[in-house]
């Protein structure tokens, strides 16, 4: 084979090809029609006719065809979604639960659970056409009784379509639900059940597990370790811990599936291996290093079965299993063919799947223990000194592509990970598993995870421990990659130098900032709630920090660090919190926990929780300015007497002004309510600006006509939330901001909205980044037309978010 027409270079040129095809079509931003698939059928066959010309046009023959069935298949998955005439109707579905439940905590503690359910049949809804309902979901069901996997249940349901935010450096919440085939999330507002579990469930048996571990394990924090690393149930696993494990660098032996079943594989290939050439009979039939590779996959796919069957443990027993057979005696291929052979395998079954952090970890994990070859020699001290040298090759290895995608570098990640994996691999993941088997077991383990929790807690806790470092470019992200692969590599050192500095853009890259006199707004996307990030040449001011979710899940936490860090924002020169509410101060004590903060800015009572946590404060009053690089900022409300008047909070909203050198002007009312906004239109002779922060999400309390008089904003932005439950933004103010011909920009149908001072552009993220998976929201920005095109207020509830 390697010397017929199909030697290394077509076969790579193939396979190469196939990865390129696939990430073309996830580059894109829709999918092609009818008529490019009938030229993609064309220019497939006549590159099938040539790939005996040159490898080359195998290459191109493998990317046409990757690129066409991915293409067919997302748009066969497309068009089980929710058609938006059915969200936010009570729909009565029959079905099984098909994962383990999450526990969960809604708004005022309310428990819940969190699950996907497999649509058996929909209930009547009195209508002539059926619901188009997709055939699984992501349900949550408050003050619910308790759910089991593998139970068939009937609910009523609203449901709402597949829709995240939209972030620069953000976790893609639409991408992760499409790979995984949910098509719609909801909420439960009645349950009953129909049927137990069956005894054979394997569902039930894994969440039985999972009782069983949180029965026997008083401490939360190891029995969520126990139950991610037996049952791949990484839910278990507090916010908390997840930071400990992402900021000393070992969360990729806990967060990602696919490497606790590599490493499980080879646990059982290294017990069996030994005890196999023990017997010259089996060894005479099977070669021992196939029989134990064999039996690593075997166990691969029991443990994969037994974690849930996910779609990181789908293709890491695919991989396992293409490598196995490309290794095989009569297959003496070379190592990266065989690890492009299997990347090829795993996207056949999931094209998706290369779009996931964990495809990239599990792949360069493996190939980096395949680079860095086999043992060095007999006896105890060797194979120390190669499992240490295995240890620092994926430790060093590794870095950049965590960079990559979680953009932080742990400086203590290496000896975090010389303890950490063979703790967690070699010990914990047997114990989590055996003490199914004999409970004690799980007592062992608890003092085992104690010593390690306590190690990197300790590494954690010295100065510098974690590097944060901004998004780079792709250019540099490649150059990254390429010069970890030269450094753990079995070259001369001159070479793994290269390397080094080939990986320096990836480790310093560049920030951009406005010039002086000029800054950058930046409205995240959120949900419902306000946080406004403004930059100049050389301060940063974050306006509120967003919504609280659910207890223990904020902005703060979810959005606002992780997009701060992916700016390159150490530090922040200023917090304001305009007031109170939980939807504008939700993430501010994770920011302040997180990042240095220098002042803070705000109307809350002197004995609110977040002045005593937070930096000096001070108290937003009228008349307050100051300048930051040739920016002039202005607090034009409240007055000092509306705090001795104890207003509401949305009457105390700090309005902040900003204006540029070049006079372009920015206005951010908060929760500013009607009478208090006739107040500032009186006291202020010159309230124009470019750009309006609409007051109170769009409120009907709020938008009053004398102050989009006094403004005239050429651009109004609305931070909301997708179908929000308050009816933001009013389809009545909607209609006072059309008669004016005043463009409205929605966070929910934009994503993260940014605009430039210095030139006026805007740009909507999620137009930046379209990508064919992505919800097919409304116009994002549009100047709504004159006359009466909108439906009256009481007619138009369904019809706006």
């Amino acid at each position: 084979m390697a010397q017929g027409r199909w030697g290394p270079r077509a076969l790579g040129a193939a396979g190469g090809g196939w990865l390129a095809g696939l990430a073309l079509l996830h580059r894109s931003e829709r999918l092609p029609t009818h008529a490019e698939f009938g030229v993609l059928v064309a220019v497939l066959a006549v590159t099938w006719g040539w790939r005996h010309r040159h490898w080359a046009w195998m290459g191109l023959f493998a990317a046409g065809l990757a690129f066409s069935q991915a293409a067919w298949r997302a748009e066969q998955r497309l068009a089980s979604a929710l058609h938006p005439a059915w969200e936010g109707r009570d729909l009565q579905l029959t079905g099984l639960v098909d994962s383990l439940p999450v526990a969960v905590t809604g708004q005022g503690g309310v428990p819940g659970w969190r699950f996907e359910f497999a649509v058996e049949a929909i209930g009547p809804t009195g209508t002539a056409l059926p619901p188009q309902v997709p055939p699984r979901l992501m349900l949550l069901a408050y003050d619910a009784p308790p759910i089991t996997a593998g139970e068939r249940w009937r609910f009523t349901a609203r449901l709402k379509r597949a829709h995240g935010l939209v972030n620069p450096g953000g976790f893609d919440a639409e991408l992760w639900l499409f790979e995984q085939g949910l098509r719609a999330t909801g909420v439960v507002r009645a349950a009953e059940r129909l049927a137990p579990a069956p005894w054979w469930a394997l569902d039930a048996a894994r969440q039985a597990l999972r009782n069983a571990i949180r029965a026997r394990v008083a401490d939360p924090s190891v029995a969520g370790v126990l139950a991610a690393l037996s049952l791949g149930d990484q839910n278990a696993i507090g916010s908390a811990d997840w930071g400990l494990f992402r900021d000393t660098g070992v969360a990729h032996l806990l967060s990602v599936s696919g490497l606790h079943v590599t490493l499980f594989a080879w646990l059982a290939a290294a017990v069996v291996a030994p005890l196999w050439r023990r017997s010259p009979w089996l060894c005479l039939r099977v070669p021992a290093p196939i029989a134990a590779r064999w039996v690593g996959v075997g166990a691969a796919l029991g443990y994969a079965f037994f974690s849930g069957w996910g779609v990181p443990a789908q293709r890491t027993v695919l991989m396992l299993a293409a490598v196995a057979v490309l290794r095989g005696p009569q297959l003496p291929w070379p190592w990266p063919l065989v690890l492009l052979g299997a990347a090829v395998a795993v996207t056949a079954l999931d094209p998706w799947a290369l779009m996931q952090p964990g495809f990239w970890l599990s792949f360069g994990a493996v190939g980096l223990l395949m680079a860095a070859g086999g043992d060095d020699g007999r006896g105890w001290r060797a194979r120390l000194r190669a499992a240490l040298r295995t240890q620092l090759v994926a430790t060093v290895g590794l870095a950049p592509l965590s960079l990559i995608c979680f953009s932080q570098w742990s400086l203590v990640g290496l000896l975090a990970n010389l303890v950490a994996i063979p703790v967690v691999s070699f010990v914990l993941m047997p114990l989590a598993l055996l003490g199914g088997l004999v409970a004690p077991l799980w007592a062992l383990a608890v003092l085992v995870t104690h010593g390690l929790m306590a190690w990197l807690g300790w590494l954690a806790s010295w100065p510098a421990a974690v590097w944060w470092l901004p998004a780079a470019p792709v250019w540099a992200q490649a150059f990254g990659l390429a010069g970890a692969v030269l450094m753990v590599l079995r070259l001369p050192w001159r070479l793994r130098g290269a390397g080094l500095l080939l990986m320096l853009p990836l480790l310093w890259p560049a920030v951009a900032v406005p010039p002086a006199g000029e800054f950058m707004l930046l409205a995240p996307d959120i949900g419902q709630g306000n946080a406004v990030l403004i930059q100049t040449a050389r301060h940063v001011l974050l306006f509120d920090a967003g919504p609280v979710y659910a207890p223990g899940a904020d902005a703060g936490e979810r959005v606002l660090l992780p997009l701060l860090r992916a700016l390159g924002v150490r530090r922040l020169d200023m917090l304001m919190l305009s007031h109170r509410d939980t939807d504008h101060v939700g993430g501010a004590a994770v920011l302040m926990r997180g990042l240095a903060v220098a002042e803070l800015r705000s109307s809350l009572e002197a004995t609110h929780p977040l002045q005593q946590a937070g930096p000096p404060g001070r108290r937003c009053e009228a008349g307050q300015q100051w300048q930051w690089d040739g920016v002039r900022f202005e607090l034009l409300h409240p007055m000092p007497a509306h705090y001795a008047a104890s207003l509401r909070p949305n009457d105390l909203s700090c309005v902040l002004r900003i204006t540029s050198a070049s006079g372009r002007r920015v206005l951010l009312a908060g929760d500013l309510e009607a009478e208090q906004e006739r107040g500032l239109v009186q006291r202020e002779p010159d309230l124009r600006a470019d750009v309006l922060l609409v007051p109170h999400h769009g409120s009907k309390t709020s938008s009053s006509l004398a102050l989009l008089t006094a403004v005239q904003p050429r651009t109004a932005l609305v931070q909301a939330g997708y179908r929000s439950r308050f009816g933001h933004p009013a389809p009545a103010v909607l209609a006072r901001y059309q008669a004016l011909g005043i463009p409205v920009v929605v966070t929910p149908a934009c994503g993260a909205w940014r605009w430039d001072s210095a030139t006026r552009a805007a740009t909507c993220e999620r137009e930046r980044v379209r990508r064919y998976w992505q919800d097919s929201a409304p116009s994002a920005v549009s100047v709504l037309p004159m006359g009466p095109a909108l439906p009256a207020p009481e007619e138009a509830e369904d019809a706006w978010p």
